[in-house]
């Protein structure tokens, strides 16, 4: 055991964490049609699109995601949408809820739909920040924070007459979300409303709601996302993402030691590979191999639901992370093409995004113990009495080492 550790009972933990999935891109009866195997293949929860009445439908789509549908609200006190009924909506909680899953859906509170000259069910004219109009400068929070993302009215939570009102609809908004029996939300475009809101209604809203909340923040600062999380909020890491973009399109391994939230604040933070608003890098199954074997509770999306459900690399790394991952991560190597990192006395990680196969000695937490490669690429290997082992990582490929 190496000089200067924190004892075994505070760097262990026991194996096995959750893993959630982004299920985008059909109705709710697909969806629900298809729970049963989401939920064989390991999954703890699924997220959602957002309910309300929205502008766009699928005719409007370029494909699949273009736009994605949900993110123009018109109304939010009616939950029947291009996905579906409420009642259909109401079906696809409860079967998800039988089948072990829990059910986070998408919330959109930052602006209303296109098109509509301000002029909304629920909403008017002084319901919106006027004072910006277009981002320019998105260095600047009052432009971020008031202007019209992507042309979209933006509510004014704050700093209108009506501000209270505005915030009471989307109080309102909230609970009905939580009625149908959901388990938590996805705040959408977060950085765009006041960091207040989050801090003084929406999260201790959420709090007495009994929900829990994932912000998307979009941005590559840990600290500007952690600023977020302090709010009260998880968070996806797009910080981590960005840096995923680097490594795994054939950059250098060793720059994911401590990058993103999951090195600074792992359990508020959610890795992923790719959304609906963000691109998977070229070593694709590379980067799944590390965002689903570090700490964080990982989030699993592709365009197309049924491709990722079924593919068996995607399978085996879910069946990884949710029964032999635990523990505080330690680095036993980096370099250019080869990362090999350990979640402490439970899985040894060997990550080679280069093009040949690597054999490295690296140091563990396990003394004359077989190991067994989960992954199914190599053979058993055992540590001497000191802790040592060699491993052979193939070229553009992966280890995932356990005790058998």
């Amino acid at each position: 055991m190496g000089a200067g550790l924190p004892a075994l009972s505070d760097r262990a933990a026991a194996a096995g964490e959750p893993v959630h999935f982004q299920y985008f891109h059909e109705t709710w009866p697909t969806i629900t049609d298809n729970l049963s195997t989401v939920a064989d293949r390991g999954y703890d929860a699924v997220w959602i699109q957002a309910p309300q009445k929205s502008d766009l439908t699928w005719s409007d789509q370029s494909g699949r995601n273009d736009p994605p549908l949900g993110y123009q609200p018109v109304d939010y006190t009616v939950f029947d949408s291009e996905f579906g009924t409420e009642a259909e909506l109401q079906a696809l909680i409860d079967e998800a809820h039988t089948q072990g899953l829990e059910v986070f859906v998408d919330c959109v509170m930052n602006h209303m739909a296109t098109g509509y000259d301000y002029d909304f069910p629920r909403f008017s004219y002084n319901d919106f920040h006027h004072d910006v109009g277009s981002i320019d400068d998105w260095s600047d929070d009052h432009q971020v924070e008031h202007g019209e993302l992507l042309g979209l009215p933006d509510l004014a939570q704050y700093e209108s007459s009506t501000s209270e009102y505005v915030r009471g609809e989307l109080m309102n908004y909230m609970e009905k979300i939580a009625s149908m029996g959901a388990d938590g939300y996805r705040y959408d475009a977060v950085k765009h409303v006041e960091e207040k809101y989050w801090s003084d209604y929406a999260n201790p809203k959420a709090d007495d709601l009994g929900m829990s909340r994932i912000g998307e923040v979009y941005s590559g600062s840990i600290d500007y996302v952690q600023g977020y999380v302090d709010t009260g909020m998880d968070a996806f890491d797009y910080p981590l993402y960005y840096t995923l973009g680097d490594v795994f399109s054939g950059g250098d391994m060793s720059q994911l030691q401590g990058a993103g939230l999951i090195g600074q604040d792992p359990f508020h933070a959610h890795p992923f590979v790719q959304n609906h608003d963000a691109d998977a890098p070229s070593q694709y199954h590379l980067a799944h191999a590390f965002v689903l074997t570090s700490e964080g509770v990982p989030m699993i999306y592709n365009l197309y639901p049924n491709a990722i459900l079924d593919d068996s690399d995607i399978n085996n790394m879910v069946w990884v992370k949710t029964n032999l991952a635990g523990g505080e991560t330690y680095w036993r190597h980096a370099d250019s093409d080869l990362g090999v990192y350990e979640r402490y006395n439970n899985l040894l990680v060997g990550i080679n995004n280069g093009g040949s196969n690597r054999t490295q000695s690296v140091y563990t937490s396990w003394t004359n113990t077989t190991l067994h490669d989960y992954s199914g690429t190599s053979g058993d290997v055992t540590t001497d009495g000191s802790g040592w082992v060699d491993i052979t990582v193939p070229s553009e490929g992966w280890v995932f080492y356990a005790p058998n």
